[in-house]
């Protein structure tokens, strides 16, 4: 029986987080999963939300954008559009991408409603994840 899960999690611009954790907590597009060491295999999409893992007393947590996780009994890999720590992610600038979203969705000539709800979906939980562990 293992007491540990690897916790990769890469992107197309390259790898962004491998460590030996306990516990992993992400956002599913069915909902929201935990896994602990020795989970039964699955593999599942990842909408827009946060991605925590627990090692010991540490918390960390990322930001990801779209993607999928496979989940092994000793492994689980991250496969996202991009990720981010909550310690990486710029507040302002996410505040600055909501912005500029929601004045393209108020103006009354042609938008691409679904790219600019996307992009305010993804600004929100970047301020949320940011604001809400960065204070710790």
């Amino acid at each position: 029986m293992a007491d540990k899960l690897t916790l990769d999690i890469v992107t197309p611009y390259g790898h962004v987080f491998t460590d030996e954790v306990d516990e992993i907590i992400g956002s599913g597009s069915e909902g929201e999963f935990g896994v602990l060491p020795d989970h039964v295999p699955f593999l599942t999409t990842l909408k827009v939300g946060i991605l925590t893992y627990k090692k010991g007393s540490e918390t960390g947590h990322f930001f990801v954008n779209w993607g999928y996780a496979e989940v092994g009994p000793d492994k689980v890999t991250i496969l996202a559009d991009s990720a981010e720590r909550s310690a990486d992610i710029d507040v302002e600038r996410a505040k600055e991408a909501m912005k500029r979203a929601e004045e393209r969705l108020k103006k009354e000539e042609e938008v691409d409603e679904a790219r600019a709800t996307a992009a305010i979906e993804r600004s929100v939980m970047r301020v949320q994840i940011a604001e809400r562990h960065q204070v710790r």
